[in-house]
């Protein structure tokens, strides 16, 4: 067995093969890290080097791997690739989405899309997720009947000022570069934030909290 792994996989001397189990996502994520650490830790990594990349094409759906459900993979309001002749013909599994990203040294600098920009072919969009034409234009309706005005093709994307500089300075995490760091409970301990808030001022906003009992310490 061993043998036929190694001949399947063309391995030599020294090499390695690492078998996950999981869900697709799940298992890609586990093993794009083990992959980096491994790099890491037996210097493969090219040092000092900056290497981008566009990613494109994106699945503009997916299924849902617990209710099996169709649901968009990303950005609900991108264009589908092909229009409305593609949500009314494809499988939508098969559709792609005007969907990109930016990646540096493996991290997401940009995202961007081309925006849907026509009524008709977001609501067939949102029927195939589950979105009644109802629901649609219930949530949405503001920004529908803006773009029946007529809205032209349009798109951008939004720069991570801050990752870039993390790359730059060389650091590990994103927070050793950003002014105001939050830790792994969301504080930021710098501010004192989140401050507890006067029952009177949540009454205003008619807002009720239930939160989960504290465990070792008091309430915020």
């Amino acid at each position: 067995r061993v043998a036929a792994i190694a001949a399947a996989c063309g391995l030599g001397a020294g090499d390695a093969v690492f078998f996950v189990a999981n869900k697709e996502a799940d298992a890609a994520k586990f093993s794009g890290a083990v992959r980096n650490r491994v790099g890491r830790d037996l210097g493969l990594l090219e040092e000092n080097a900056f290497r981008f990349c566009w990613v494109t094409d994106f699945p503009m759906y997916e299924r849902n791997e617990d209710t099996g459900q169709i649901e968009f993979s990303h950005n609900p309001f991108s264009m589908p690739q092909g229009g409305l002749e593609a949500l009314n013909s494809m499988d939508p599994l098969d559709i792609k989405a005007f969907q990109y990203d930016i990646v540096c040294n493996g991290i997401e600098l940009s995202s961007g899309a081309i925006r849907n920009h026509r009524p008709d072919i977001m609501i067939r969009a949102f029927e195939i997720a589950g979105y009644p034409a109802e629901e649609v234009e219930h949530r949405f309706g503001g920004m529908l009947n803006a773009f029946r005005y007529g809205a032209p093709p349009h798109g951008g994307s939004a720069p991570g000022i801050d990752r870039i500089v993390m790359l730059i300075a060389d650091e590990p995490a994103i927070r050793e570069v950003i002014l105001f760091p939050m830790n792994q409970q969301a504080e930021d301990l710098m501010m004192g934030a989140p401050a507890r808030v006067p029952p009177e001022r949540l009454k205003e906003l008619h807002i009720k909290l239930d939160l989960p009992p504290v465990k070792g310490g008091k309430p915020g």
